[in-house]
């Protein structure tokens, strides 16, 4: 009877639920017990094994009624369970509980699994804790366990961990490859994720779709569009254009490069698309300043069959309102959000609204929004009030919210700079005094501003003032070159943008040494005539950069993409896709 019911298992078990109720209750009208282990053992396997989620709660009933469970696989099949589940608590408690009932050992498969659950809490010193549990039960050479290692240390943000152990494999297979690339990218090395692409290929390992989703994603944090394309013609050569997440991540990396014209064709062409397909090309949209379209792209989404906004869509849809000054309909869409797609705003839409009204010179109704908010607003909603106010000028709003901001995150270079470079603008030059004595005493450095541009397939990081690149020379002379030039179409210093007390003199040669001119005069000497400039930057673009910008761009005869840190600059012809409201 025992082998009657295990063969109804194997045959109906992956079925659905009700049909392994079915079998479990046909084995107790017929004498089997569930304290059996053999019959435990492959109940508890298919009911994990159901289509997601399975049920936890009754495979660990099941579980907990097995007399004596000597067998190792039960323990694991639960323990795999709790972790595909993100139950991370239940897999460690019962890995705990496993090795204090002596009943049985971990083995070769219980680590894995064990790590991807604790991958899934993402706390590297519990991963460093079953690290050294691993390595002392013997199973540190295994290449699944040095794999789930890989991945927690990756998942954790421990890239340089995960890289040792990485190192340290003697036989390093694709999974590996693919583990710490990915690590990487996504833990803000994308330049270091490229090396151990290219090591990747020296060794001839060939990539596969999970390799061409971390190198994307590494090449659109920096704006590496040239190696970006060439991932693309390896996606054409394989075969991988058909892979759904593959392309999404290519549309990604066309849009956070700029290449909105490239963006668009990619997704024209998609034969699946799905709603991150939709929502990644709208986002991509909004935040290229092509607000007007992100919004028709969102109501041609709306016309599609089966397919629903999620609470992305609607914040790449806020954040167009946002960018292009449409408040009224900024309101509608948090309306239409709420009431017709039953989305419960998260805290980036509230902070998209507080933006809104932000940008638009509104930043006494912005506060009051955030008074009313029903949730605790947090740093990035009082950093984004703040920035307005140095704006526009408010600075007793200004203090006010920095006063929030120290609660919630003290020592914040950004937020010294903000109200530094306000009370500047004021000439309130002993309460500028103040903030940079303030800063030094609490130990803050201001983050250094820097802009990055790829030419042959290598991109080239440029500071304020930067002398360190092998082609200095011919780079600063460019820029003399550049400065004469925009002078002569009229273009005077917006010297109110340097916020320290100088003579004008040096305020306007401050300004010439900005990274992003710097950057800009070296693609003028290394890139055709008429080619596309882009250039992505870490901070704000000035006002005094994006007036020259537009200029350069007129006088040589380029268009010029700029990626500063909330959105993308198109500067064509004298002028700028963002209409100068940014």
């Amino acid at each position: 009877m025992l082998d009657k019911c295990i063969t109804l298992l194997q045959s109906y078990g992956l079925s659905s639920l009700k049909k392994l109720k079915q079998v479990h209750a046909f084995s107790i009208r017929h004498g089997v017990s569930i304290t059996n282990p053999e019959m435990g053992k492959h109940l508890i396997f298919y009911l994990v094994s159901l289509p997601p989620p399975p049920p936890m709660s009754y495979a660990h009933k099941i579980f907990s009624e097995i007399e004596k469970p000597f067998n190792v696989f039960i323990w694991n099949t639960l323990i795999r369970g709790y972790a595909e589940t993100c139950d991370s608590v239940s897999a460690l408690s019962l890995f705990r509980e496993m090795r204090a009932s002596g009943l049985v050992e971990p083995d070769t498969h219980t680590y894995p699994f064990l790590l991807k659950a604790v991958a899934k809490m993402a706390d590297v010193r519990l991963g460093e804790t079953i690290h050294s549990v691993v390595i002392r039960s013997g199973f540190g050479s295994l290449i699944f366990a040095q794999n789930s290692l890989l991945h927690l240390y990756g998942n954790c943000g421990d890239v340089d961990s995960a890289y040792k152990v990485f190192d340290e494999m003697p036989v390093k297979d694709l999974v590996a490859w693919n583990s710490v690339i990915n690590g990487f990218a996504e833990n803000g090395k994308p330049n270091e994720a490229l090396g151990l692409y290219s090591e990747m290929g020296s060794k001839g390992i060939k990539p596969d779709g999970f390799t061409i989703v971390g190198l994307l994603s590494a090449c659109a944090k920096i704006g590496a569009l040239a190696l970006g394309k060439r991932v693309h013609v390896y996606m054409v050569k394989v075969g991988l254009t058909g892979n759904l997440h593959s392309c999404n991540v290519l549309l990604d990396l066309y849009a956070r490069c700029g290449r909105v014209e490239e963006a668009k064709t990619l997704f024209s062409e998609m034969v699946e698309k799905n709603s991150v397909s939709w929502t990644t090309l709208i986002v991509g949209l909004a935040v290229n300043g092509f607000g007007k379209e992100a919004i028709e792209l969102f109501k041609d989404m709306e016309s599609e069959e089966e397919l629903l906004p999620c609470e992305i869509t609607f914040v790449g849809i806020l954040y167009a309102c946002s960018h292009c000054g449409m408040v009224d309909e900024g309101f509608e869409y948090f309306r239409r959000m709420r009431e017709e797609y039953k989305i419960e705003p998260r805290i980036e839409h509230f902070g998209c609204m507080v933006d809104l009204l932000a940008r638009a010179g509104e930043v006494k109704k912005a506060y009051e929004y955030i008074m009313t908010m029903p949730m605790q607003p947090n740093v990035v909603i009082w950093r984004t009030l703040l920035g307005a106010c140095t704006v526009h000028g408010d600075s007793d709003l200004a203090e006010l919210a920095r006063i929030k901001i120290l609660q919630l995150e003290p020592n914040h270079s950004g937020d010294y700079v903000l109200l530094s470079n306000m009370y500047a603008s004021e000439q309130r030059w002993s309460d500028v005094q103040k903030i940079r004595r303030q800063m030094l005493e609490d130990g803050v450095r201001k983050v250094p501003g820097h802009s990055l541009v790829e030419v042959g397939n290598r991109v080239h990081e440029f500071l304020m003032g930067d002398k360190s690149h092998p082609q200095s020379e011919l780079i600063y002379a460019k820029l003399k070159e550049m400065s004469d030039r925009l002078r002569v179409e009229g273009y005077v210093p917006q010297i109110s943008n340097v916020y320290v007390d100088v003579e004008e003199e040096e305020k306007e040669n401050a300004l010439v040494y900005h990274s992003e001119k710097i950057a800009i005069a070296f693609m003028l000497i290394s890139t055709p005539e008429r080619s596309p400039i882009r250039v992505v930057k870490n901070l704000r673009v000035c006002a005094d950069c994006h007036l020259a910008i537009k200029l350069v761009s007129k006088v040589y005869d380029r268009e010029i993409v700029v990626r500063d840190r909330s959105r993308f600059h198109h500067f064509k012809d004298g002028s700028c896709s963002c209409q100068d409201y940014w």
